[in-house]
């Protein structure tokens, strides 16, 4: 097995050859063609002055030039440091300058019509960048940036031999990418992952989900998160399968692509099948080729997994947890798991890693008692990018990571998500969990989506307050929500607000943006 991943790709050339890596907008590259795209992508980031350990930024949707870059900055012994394609001048700005990145590879402004009206160098116009010596314009132009043939172009001073040299240098102790979290919990911080360990824990993932060479991969979770990126393109490396990135999601559009580009993989948060599902001309697309979805990144309602086999006709659904400070993975189902556990768990611990529930104060709680979710093992990350202190309160002097999950673990060691710790409340001294109250409320099959959130009541502290998009045919109405629950749950679990949306926010990963609800939820 290659330990990093200029050497997976030198070795997918080798294995691979011809076959299709990525196709994108009729831009079709071979694993062999893509090796020679990437060692030319390292040669002008060696002429563009990229040390060892000096990080570059990728600020773009999912393009396959997105992964030429990658694999370049990689190649050349840079850290690849992503940015999420929705952030504005000012927050983009403090991740350049926090990790210090020395070029940006980006959009200009002569944008197809497949993505979003972005002008990302204008909204970096005005901001205070003393690091940043370059910006790389990946598609388009925009003014004081240099277009991707032209940059590539200055590689031409350096030899292949030289980046080769480079490639073939990189350790797997050395660090491969800076991926932000959400700063949900304050300022994004840059999780350091090491290109040994995302090799070895994305070869498990790929092993255990049933990833193959000939497998045709859409990839609609964005590049600049672990999903789309190693889970991703990374994965697709490591096992053959052809890679069709994808830009924005829209219901009616993937459905063609699944049918048009015969797409057999297909992984997503929970609110991409529950989009697919709600579609009303769902019957009318042949999405039979769908053969694996591979689903997390927040709890999975059971009655989702059972109508995705049943509706949606996929053959194989796996579920997993795991968060970008372990790699993107922690825990996975597995292939002789039976249907329910693969419904109503997120697995067990992948090989040589170490997972538990404790309690407040550190003790591991008895199986089937919800417990915060920590982590052990060569996965977790090596902290956060010059923040010590932070690093500190997420790893203990034991190696534990805590994570901030709520999970139940059962005596096999599996475990299912409850909930965040953060989305948790005390509805009159009993703890609400948000995902339970969805899931029972997603199975009624009256709602496409559901989302639920604690909102301040003078009387109980907190109560529940639910959003919910109407299933196609249904017309709920709060009061008709409100009385379905307080037939199927405890009465402190009955939300005591209701409104009924057309659509639930969500950020580019697909995962429902609860802060805003909580922003809609306080302006009454």
């Amino acid at each position: 097995m290659e330990e990093t991943i200029p050497r997976l790709v030198f070795g997918a050339a080798e294995r691979f050859a011809d076959a299709p890596a990525i196709e994108d907008e009729g831009v079709v590259t071979s694993f062999r063609e893509l090796a020679d795209a990437g060692l030319g992508a390292a040669r002008a980031f060696i002429a563009a002055g990229i040390l060892p350990g000096d990080r570059v930024c990728v600020w773009a949707p999912n393009l396959w030039e997105w992964v030429v870059a990658a694999i370049g900055i990689q190649m050349a012994g840079g850290v690849l440091v992503t940015l999420n394609t929705r952030l504005k001048g000012s927050e983009a700005a403090y991740i350049l300058r926090n990790s210090g990145a020395k070029i940006l590879c980006t959009m200009g402004e002569t944008l197809g019509s497949n993505f979003l009206n972005i002008k990302y160098v204008e909204m970096l116009a005005s901001q205070d960048l003393p690091d940043l010596e370059r910006i790389v314009t990946l598609r388009g132009e925009a003014p004081g940036t240099v277009g991707w043939s032209d940059f590539l172009a200055e590689g031409a001073h350096v030899s292949a031999d030289v980046a080769r040299e480079r490639a073939l240098a990189v350790k797997p102790d050395d660090l491969s990418d800076l991926l932000f979290t959400s700063g949900t919990t304050g300022s994004p911080k840059g999780v350091m992952s090491c290109h040994g360990q995302n090799i070895r824990a994305f070869m498990s993932w790929s092993e255990v989900v049933g990833l193959r060479q000939g497998d045709r991969y859409l990839i609609v979770m964005p590049f600049f998160h672990s999903f789309g990126y190693k889970a991703g393109w990374l994965a697709c490396l490591m096992r053959g399968a052809t890679a069709i990135p994808h830009q924005v999601f829209d219901v009616s559009v993937i459905l063609e692509r699944i049918a048009r580009d015969r797409i057999s993989v297909f992984p997503g948060a929970p609110a991409i099948y529950q989009s697919m599902l709600a579609y009303p001309d769902l019957a009318k697309h042949d999405i039979s080729c769908l053969r694996l979805a591979v689903t997390g990144a927040a709890p999975t309602p059971v009655e989702l997994i059972h109508r995705m086999k049943d509706e949606l006709g996929i053959e194989t659904i796996i579920t997993g947890y795991g968060l970008t400070e372990t790699s993107g993975i922690a825990t996975m189902c597995r292939f002789d798991d039976d249907p329910e556990t693969i419904a109503t768990t997120s697995g067990r611990a992948i090989p040589d890693v170490e997972v538990q529930c404790v309690d407040e104060h550190g003790n591991e709680v008895p199986r089937g008692e919800p417990g915060e979710v920590w982590v052990r093992g060569y996965n977790v990350m090596r902290g956060y990018f010059g923040d010590a202190a932070e690093t500190e309160k997420t790893i203990d002097r034991e190696g534990w990571l805590h994570t901030g999950d709520v999970a139940i673990m059962d005596d096999a060691g599996y475990i299912k998500i409850t909930d965040r710790i953060k989305d948790m409340y005390i509805a009159g001294g009993f703890n609400c969990y948000p995902a339970e109250i969805e899931s029972a409320l997603y199975g009624s099959g009256e709602y496409a989506q559901v989302a639920v959130i604690g909102i301040p009541d003078e009387r109980m502290g907190e109560v529940g307050m639910a959003f919910v998009v109407p299933a196609p045919g249904a017309n709920p109405t709060p009061e008709s929500v409100i009385a379905w629950c307080r037939e199927n749950m405890a009465n402190y679990k009955v939300p005591r607000r209701v409104e009924i949306v057309s659509e639930l926010p969500v950020n580019a990963s697909g995962k429902v943006t609860k802060f805003v609800l909580r922003e809609l939820a306080a302006r009454g």
